[in-house]
């Protein structure tokens, strides 16, 4: 069974509606597809997720609650005197979203800083996952490292998937953000963009502007999601829409990208073809939002399992 490993932020997440308690958990948009690519898996499947954490209560909660699921953490770092980033989800009426963030201290902008530790941590994985939030936290240099050594596994046949998960007051500025993003696409097997987030960046008019734009960068295989529409797939020269088996009505969407993520890679693992995993994304994520919280109990994806 394929290694799997996804790499960047995970935080600490507060979510409720104003005037109720808030609940504490773990979440952050390369946590949560992987941990619906270990919901959907085989048992056997090992996950790693790839990061740098605090030495404080939390961090040390964090690392357990991961091992408990399953998910290791290869050789990221522990640094002392480092704590994980904080969010908090508010919710409307419609289940929409708002975020508030302390992340500014997080360890995880660490997780580039010891090049022998991340080239290990990545060294036999099969599919390797990251996104644009990944690069946005890293300095310019520590970015620029992550990329080589990514690079570098795909040299050694690791399947590469990225998510661009273009989020704006995380970068300095939109070329800044442009440049990045256009790297990582070049070092990528798979890319995983939401349509207004490559809009809102590139200025596409289209998911097929974005499919043709993503494809002269390099990769073989592209699906564009567009919230509950029809997701645009497109693997070498073939281009499909796929929509959702039926419209669902949201509690919460947070979430709903990064298990579409997961679930589409983890049908692509068991042999499925592009449109078929992209089907399994919809009804995936379905699921997932009408659910509080970015993380979905893995138990009550268990009957979805490969």
């Amino acid at each position: 069974m394929t290694r799997i490993v996804s790499i960047g932020e995970s935080m600490i997440e507060l979510s409720g509606r104003e005037g109720t308690t808030w609940r504490q958990g773990f979440a952050g948009d390369t946590l949560n597809t992987l941990w619906y690519l270990r919901a959907l898996s085989p048992q056997s499947a090992e996950t790693d997720y790839v990061s740098a954490f605090g030495d404080d209560p939390f961090s040390r909660e964090q690392i357990a609650f991961l091992r408990h699921y399953g998910i290791g953490i290869a050789n990221s770092p522990v640094i002392p005197g480092r704590v994980p980033g904080l969010y908090a989800i508010t919710l409307d009426a419609h289940g929409e979203r708002s975020f508030t963030y302390w992340r500014e201290s997080a360890a995880a902008r660490c997780l580039a800083d010891d090049r022998d530790a991340l080239t290990e941590s990545l060294h036999g994985a099969g599919l390797i996952y990251f996104s644009g939030i990944t690069l946005a936290i890293l300095a310019e240099r520590a970015r620029d490292d992550l990329l080589s050594i990514i690079e570098s596994a795909r040299s050694r046949d690791s399947v590469v998937a990225f998510d661009p998960n273009y989020r704006p007051r995380l970068w300095a500025d939109i070329g800044a953000a442009r440049t990045a993003i256009n790297a990582g696409y070049a070092v990528s097997s798979i890319v995983l963009p939401t349509f207004d987030d490559e809009q809102a960046l590139f200025g596409d008019a289209s998911p097929g502007e974005t499919v043709d734009r993503i494809r002269h960068q390099g990769p073989g295989e592209i699906v564009v999601k567009s919230g509950g529409d029809a997701a645009l797939v497109a693997v070498d020269l073939r281009t499909e829409p796929v929509a959702p088996p039926r419209s669902v009505e949201p509690l919460d969407t947070t979430g709903a990208g990064d298990s579409f993520n997961g679930a589409y890679l983890a049908a692509r693992l068991a042999g499925r073809d592009a449109s078929e995993a992209a089907l399994f994304g919809h009804t995936v994520a379905a699921k997932v939002i009408r659910h509080y919280g970015a993380l979905m109990p893995m138990d009550s994806l268990a009957e979805l399992r490969f």
